[in-house]
């Protein structure tokens, strides 16, 4: 066994920050993942999403097949390293992956026997999907079509997150993709006004697509009971496109009832593409093959502007230049330069700040009072809007320290102060008493039920809650009617 590589791991790996994906699965019952645990591809890409230490642990015990002394696999870490070691273990039994025993440890018999399959070969389960064979009468999706039809409807998501409400007309997703924004947050329509991105929302489009992916798929596993669908059938369809090759086909056939409904959400998501909704083939879209992996889900391209480029064949490609390497320039007028062409980041960029021009490949706006206050109105901070200047700040930005500049930063943050110092609240205000006794003595009352938000001892009144309104004015009646 590699028993070096076991002992150096937890000393030189940094931490490693836990899949989103994986306190979902240990809150389900062993009873639930155990069940998962019966498909091949669900094992691996379980596995997938584990972190060093317990890929390295199972990998040890993967091929044993007696249990092994806990005593003895504890002599293989240092003792600087005995934590991490402990916290690996403690999520391998959390998942039911290990058993939990101070004793011995062995793998979970079935999660070993998929893994082992799944690692080797063999079987007929159809766990990793059922390949069709090429149509002679249609031309199948090419991986370029299918890179422009994900980021086209992974784009049509976001771009309608921040134009909607802002007096633009975005194209609409489909009404599950609408509920689904809601459900987690992202958006809301207050006052039954249209949709539009909450501070959630806007912390969001912060994040990587991958992780942005998750997001969305998390709030879809809980939905998933509400829609009486089996947990199980959905998670196992999701890791099954993760094992997928990109750019072919696979027969809907073999797939359960549960997991054909979820075809259609998966289409306006962009993670399988359909000739038609009654085909019986289906392509995975690297959104979709990507979802265990570290590679990046949507496709790119070599340009350095943030644009969305036309190949030869009329696919579309996104250019992750400008995510990677920044495309904004702030200066200390408050004055913006965004070299950008993208639609999707001129909208972000518009939520809070004014736009000037706009040329083919430059976007010429400033930060102004007006426009952070709008920005502050739709629930977005001003740490987040400073958040995303620096994670976007122009590879000429990062030269400077600090990295924008504090004149900006603190002017930002002090209209945010100016927005919040007022704060609104319904009531009653209480006032011409007859007497400071009786001033006094009904004040007190209202303290003893804390429903008091402001109080003046001079002029003989104070300012009471809605909810308390009922219950100060039985009082005072009744101190009223017994004199």
């Amino acid at each position: 066994m590699p028993v070096q590589s076991l002992q150096n791991t937890d000393v030189i790996v940094p931490q490693h920050a836990p899949h989103p994906l994986l306190p979902f699965l240990q809150s389900q019952s062993q009873t639930t993942l155990t069940r998962l645990y019966q498909r091949p591809s669900s094992c691996l890409s379980i596995f997938r999403l584990l972190g060093p230490i317990e890929r390295q642990l199972i990998m040890n015990l993967l091929w044993l097949e007696s249990a092994l002394s806990a005593a003895t696999m504890s002599a293989w870490v240092l003792p600087e390293g005995k934590n991490a070691y402990d916290s690996a273990l403690t999520v391998m039994t959390g998942l039911h992956i290990a058993q939990n025993s101070a004793v011995k440890l062995a793998l979970n018999p079935t999660f070993k026997s998929s893994l082992r399959q799944a690692i080797t070969g063999g079987g007929n389960t159809g766990s990793f999907g059922v390949p069709t064979d090429k149509d002679g009468k249609r031309q199948s999706a090419n991986i370029e079509n299918l890179d422009a039809y994900a980021l086209e409807r992974w784009e049509t998501i976001l771009h309608y997150m921040v134009s909607s409400g802002q007096g633009q007309n975005p194209t609409k997703p489909s009404q599950g993709v609408l509920y689904l924004l809601q459900r987690s947050g992202l958006m809301n329509n207050a006052h039954g006004a249209a949709l539009q991105i909450t501070s959630s929302g806007f912390q969001f489009l912060l994040h990587s697509p991958h992780d942005q992916l998750w997001n969305l798929l998390l709030q879809y596993l809980h939905m998933a009971e509400e829609r009486q669908m089996d947990l199980v059938e959905v998670l196992s369809f999701l890791f099954m496109l993760s094992t997928m090759d990109l750019g072919r086909e696979y027969s809907t056939e073999p797939l359960s009832e549960t997991q054909k409904a979820m075809l259609e959400d998966l289409r306006d998501y962009g993670l399988v593409w359909q000739r038609k909704t009654s085909s019986k083939r289906f392509s995975p879209t690297r959104l979709a093959t990507t979802l265990t992996s570290s590679s990046p889900p949507l496709p790119s391209s070599h340009s350095t502007g943030g644009s969305r480029t036309a190949d030869g064949t009329g696919a579309v490609t996104l250019s992750s230049g400008a995510v990677q390497q920044g495309f904004i320039v702030l200066e200390t007028n408050y004055r913006i330069y965004a070299y950008t062409d993208n639609p999707l980041q001129t909208a972000v960029l518009n939520l809070f700040i004014t736009m000037k021009y706009r040329f083919p490949n430059l976007v010429v706006g400033m930060l102004t009072r007006e426009s952070v206050r709008k920005a502050l109105g739709n629930g977005i901070s001003a740490d987040q809007i400073i958040s995303y200047l620096t994670t976007h700040a122009h590879p000429q930005m990062r030269k400077n320290n600090p990295l924008l500049p504090v004149t900006v930063q603190d002017q930002i943050r002090l209209w945010e102060l100016e927005r919040n110092r007022l704060k609104s609240a319904e009531g009653y205000l209480y006032k011409d008493f007859a007497s400071q006794a009786d001033y006094e003595y009904v004040l007190a009352y209202a303290k003893q039920l804390d429903v008091v938000l402001w109080e003046n001892a001079a002029k003989r009144c104070f300012f009471g809650t809605l909810d308390g309104h009922t219950n100060v004015r039985g009082f005072i009646e009744r101190r009223t009617g017994s004199v």
